[in-house]
């Protein structure tokens, strides 16, 4: 791809028209996330509430991941993207969402009095419904955006635009979790901030339908200049090439460093408030920000050590040193020293640093050790993979917390919880992470994959 040279890839507008769909998916999803306390409350901060069961808000909030996970969509989409091409995928999976956004903004709209399906209030069913649906649009979006980047930024500021990327999402996540509320408490119930998020996504959706003219036009100048140059055009997928990714060892090692690092962050930010609240002594009023230092930082980090892997290279040796400092933060965490609050800081902004430096590395490697026709439906391994990873964790956690992490008194009444086992356990998945760059490295300096040379390359 020669539309864009090296020094204007920041203003690509295709990279534009990405961030604009990502921030929005982002700011859905966190405008979901953001009203879980109103919406599984009977009463609630805006109104009377939706006066769902806990059962029913369990329900409707592991919809999301009901079609990718158990019926494959994830993997599926993956497929299609590599057989049918990112026009049609993107449009596809955005038109989903927004779709999705609607359903859901509906059921929580109107009232479907004493109304009941398979046991639970039809209203929790509906909207479980158009999450579900949402959830998977969500995910085949996200590996479209990013075999959309590769196609473009493929020798050039590849890392950056990822990086980039990622920093909008962020920024969706932040403006949903501090609108979603004040909008609601404003339209006098919660679906409000749900429309405003299914807005967001239909603004989304446009901006896809312009990328997509500009990447036929694209597509109609390199085979224009295929044509004249007298090369062949590039293979297809086919569906016998998914063996070569499931024989990549690369491929795997990525994944689980993927599934193992990320099991080390996600599931830890479930449980860090009140990690700063029983062995810090923050104030529960502020004890939340501590935590949600880490996507801020993100935001300013990760665009930061893509542009040095894309110059530099040592991607390999990137995600090592993420990897330790992943570990050596649940290690400090686990121990019963430094109880101070400002002592907590300081390791989640390591904290931080390491959750930049990771992805930043890891996922521009990914079209080094993978061609770019399998390259959608190796994304949606890795994040099919990664979702299993991520809902089981939380459980894992969860259950140790309340077998071993739990203090009583006298009176059986809880007094507080010890989190040295649960932190020891995130160091042991951030010990696997480095385990597995170290082999990663090692392979790539048999395979020449290339994770340790700069992403842009040079014109002869």
């Amino acid at each position: 791809m020669e539309l864009f040279a090296e020094a204007n890839a920041l203003s690509a507008p295709d990279l534009t028209v990405q961030k604009l769909e990502e921030g929005a998916k982002y700011q859905y999803i966190e405008n979901i996330n953001g009203n879980q306390e109103t919406i599984s409350k009977t009463i609630s901060t805006v109104s009377t509430g939706k006066g769902w069961s806990s059962t029913e808000y369990g329900f409707f909030s592991g919809a999301y991941g009901y079609i990718n996970v158990f019926l494959l969509m994830l993997f599926f989409g993956g497929i299609i993207l590599d057989k049918m091409g990112v026009r049609f995928t993107g449009m596809m999976s955005s038109g989903l969402m927004f779709a999705g956004a609607l359903i859901k903004w509906y059921a929580l709209k109107n009232d479907f009095g004493d109304a009941m399906l398979w046991g639970m209030n039809l209203q929790v069913v509906i909207a479980a419904l158009g999450f579900s649906i949402f959830g998977m649009g969500a995910e085949i979006t996200g590996i479209t955006v990013s075999k959309v980047i590769v196609k473009w930024f493929a020798g050039k500021e590849l890392a950056l635009a990822m990086g980039l990327q990622v920093a909008m999402a962020r920024i969706g996540t932040a403006i949903a979790l501090a609108a979603s509320l004040p909008i609601a408490r404003m339209m006098g119930d919660i679906s409000g901030s749900v429309l405003i998020g299914a807005i967001a996504l239909c603004v989304g959706f446009a901006s896809y339908l312009v990328y997509c003219v500009m990447d036929r036009k694209e597509d109609a100048s390199v085979s224009a200049a295929r044509a004249e140059s007298g090369e062949n055009p590039e293979e297809g997928f086919k569906m016998s090439d998914l063996k070569l990714i499931f024989c990549n060892k690369g491929f795997w090692l990525i994944t689980l460093l993927c599934l193992m690092f990320y099991a080390g962050v996600f599931p830890f930010l479930k449980f860090a408030t009140k990690l700063m609240i029983y062995k810090y002594e923050v104030p529960e009023s502020f004890a939340g920000l501590i935590p949600a230092l880490l996507p801020f930082g993100t935001i300013l980090l990760t665009p930061v050590f893509g542009t040095l892997y894309d110059r530099i290279g040592r991607g390999a040796t990137l995600m090592i040193i993420g990897s330790v400092m992943l570990t050596a933060v649940h290690v400090l965490f686990a121990l019963p020293v430094m109880n101070y609050w400002w002592f907590a800081v300081v390791v989640m902004i390591i904290l931080g640093i390491s959750f930049s430096l990771v992805p930043s590395a890891m996922w521009p490697s990914v079209p080094k050790i993978i061609p770019m026709k399998q390259l959608g439906s190796a994304y949606a391994i890795i994040f099919y993979i990664q979702n299993i990873g991520l809902a089981m964790v939380p459980t894992l956690i969860g259950y140790v917390i309340d077998r071993f992490a739990t203090q009583y008194n006298a009176a059986g009444a809880i007094i507080g919880y010890n989190y040295t086992i649960p932190m020891v356990i995130f160091a042991l998945f951030g010990l696997c992470a480095i385990i597995i760059s170290w082999m990663l490295k090692s392979e790539d300096s048999h395979k020449h994959y290339g994770l340790e040379e700069s992403n842009i390359k040079k014109s002869a």
